[in-house]
């Protein structure tokens, strides 16, 4: 067989090789880098070595956090703020599982829905400018954009990249303390701007680090 026929098998083998090299190793599951979890949610999936199925506590998370939000807690003075993110929380204890589940998928869009409409909520309770507020939101749902894409094309963000902007556990924290405080619309500005300059940053240099074709993966690969 000649060296070129043999070239596109070594070149598919090596290319995904080359950017587990580069990246980080495949996922035990796709499902869960979906979830976009912090440093709670993951403490608290370890806590029940991932036997606890993510789809029931993510429900019971958002069920609960969606009746505080429709009482209008997000906008309370005090340390009610908190409520709705300790009751998502819940939903930490299923980030450990492997979510290969018939129904698992769901848990990732609705952490994202329910995170989503309490920064919202928080925001339009203490009247953050709504530039503000899309500001803010667009920077989550570009970092979650980039994830899906990511994972179509078998490139991994870091794992510290979760930890870096927080997780959806450790930014709904924050604007709850930044209601507690009453400096919202402070914290939604300094928020935006981390979350944008630390998404973009990574995601810009993730992509130009990935090979572009299987020949350039090759070239890329490290010898044997």
């Amino acid at each position: 067989m000649s060296e070129r026929s043999r070239r596109p098998g070594e070149a598919g083998g090596k290319a995904r090789g080359a950017i587990s090299v580069h990246m980080t190793p495949v996922p035990r599951g796709v499902v869960v880098a979906y979830r976009d979890d912090g440093p709670l949610s993951k403490a608290m999936g370890l806590l029940v070595a991932g036997q606890l199925p993510p789809l029931p506590p993510a429900l019971a998370g958002a069920f609960v956090t969606g009746v505080l939000l429709v009482l209008g807690i997000a906008g309370a003075d005090d340390f009610a703020v908190f409520a709705p993110a300790v009751a998502l929380l819940l939903a930490g204890a299923g980030s450990a599982h492997r979510h290969d589940g018939r129904l698992d998928w769901l848990a990732p869009p609705i952490l994202r829905m329910t995170e989503y409409g309490f920064i919202a909520s928080a925001g339009f309770a203490r009247s953050v400018p709504p530039a503000l507020i899309v500001a803010l939101l667009g920077a989550m749902a570009f970092h979650h954009y980039d994830t899906v894409y990511r994972l179509r094309q078998h490139v991994y963000a870091p794992p510290w990249l979760a930890t870096a902007g927080l997780g959806w556990d450790g930014r709904m924290l924050v604007v709850a303390l930044g209601g507690l405080l009453d400096v919202m619309t402070a914290v939604f500005v300094l928020l935006a701007v981390y979350l944008w300059a630390l998404f973009g940053w990574e995601s810009l240099t993730c992509w130009l680090a990935a090979p572009r074709t299987p020949d350039e993966a090759v070239d890329s690969a490290p010898q044997d």
